[in-house]
């Protein structure tokens, strides 16, 4: 089957599993759940929930224990999106073809619409987690998702390249950043995929490094995109990062050796799958679509 073919027709079941968490629309505070909803459902690559089932069934999973950490880490996803488009951080007005929440809802009810989804994210985990009391696996995979998302993770990465804006910093800098900021969600998605399904402690290892290179290669081929791409392709505005003052690899590293370094990362993430001692073909050609990506 073609590879595209085959990644639509995942997402598709992707997308019947994880849009079954959001909130209904309704009471009083129904603005706020207009507003998340607008944001989960603008499409995407719903490539974090993907990544944890097919790591899940990598390691031979099987029950839907999976199915409410899959919307969970979407939600935490959307958020970021969210606040990253916000006037005091990228100030981005376009996101996937349409406009950004805050500016459909006004920036208050953005910011709060972010809130929101990360709030209602562990209350989704939470179900995963009341589905199996008592199965350190599960409570190992909520613990995962708090870590990848707060500030020894993601919101860290984001904080340091908010300090950054501006100012020249070395590539030991950037890396952190593209570390935490964007590789730290897909560790998430994979690590947890791996934990429930019952993979050994060293295996998960593996799993987590893997997704390290993964996002360091998605982070430079983001940021290539940015330089090389339309907005008719990306959805959004090119040329945002330096409109913004962003410290990019491109930047820092120069055109071609960013090409160089998306294919290294990328090619070691896939071999250090290869190298577990169980297999998921479709997992390793989503990694190489991914990484050649257009959009």
């Amino acid at each position: 089957m073609d590879i595209n073919k085959e990644i639509a027709e995942h997402t598709t079941q992707v997308e019947a599993i994880i849009t079954k968490y959001l909130p209904k629309e309704s009471g009083y505070q129904k603005t706020v759940m207009e507003a998340m909803n607008y944001s989960f459902l603008a499409g995407g690559k719903r490539l974090r929930p993907m990544l944890m089932q097919e790591t899940y069934r990598l390691f031979d999973g099987s029950s839907d224990i999976i199915e409410p950490f899959m919307a969970a880490i979407e939600m935490i996803h959307t958020y970021s999106l969210i606040h990253d488009d916000l006037p005091a951080m990228d100030n981005d007005d376009y996101r996937r073809g349409r406009k950004t929440t805050h500016v459909v809802y006004g920036e208050a009810m953005g910011i709060l619409a972010g809130d929101a989804l990360l709030n209602f994210a562990f209350e989704t985990a939470c179900k995963g987690l009341m589905q199996d009391v008592g199965n350190p696996a599960v409570a190992r995979a909520v613990q995962i998702l708090a870590q990848k998302a707060g500030i020894y993770g993601m919101l860290g990465g984001q904080v340091v390249d908010v300090e950054s804006e501006g100012k020249e910093i070395d590539a030991d800098t950037l890396k952190f950043i593209h570390i935490h900021k964007t590789s730290a969600l897909l560790e998430s998605a994979m690590l947890i995929g791996a934990v429930l399904a019952g993979a050994s402690e060293q295996q998960q290892r593996t799993v987590e490094l893997a997704a390290r290179e993964l996002g360091l290669a998605f982070q430079i081929r983001d940021d290539i995109l940015d330089v090389t791409g339309n907005t008719d392709e990306l959805g959004k505005p090119v040329g945002s990062d330096e409109k913004n003052h962003k410290n990019t690899y491109v930047a820092l590293e120069g055109l071609e050796k960013a090409k160089e370094d998306v294919k290294r990362y990328s090619e070691s993430a896939i071999d250090r799958l290869k190298s577990l001692p169980v297999r998921n073909e479709f997992l390793y050609e989503l990694i190489e679509e991914l990484i050649d990506r257009r959009s």
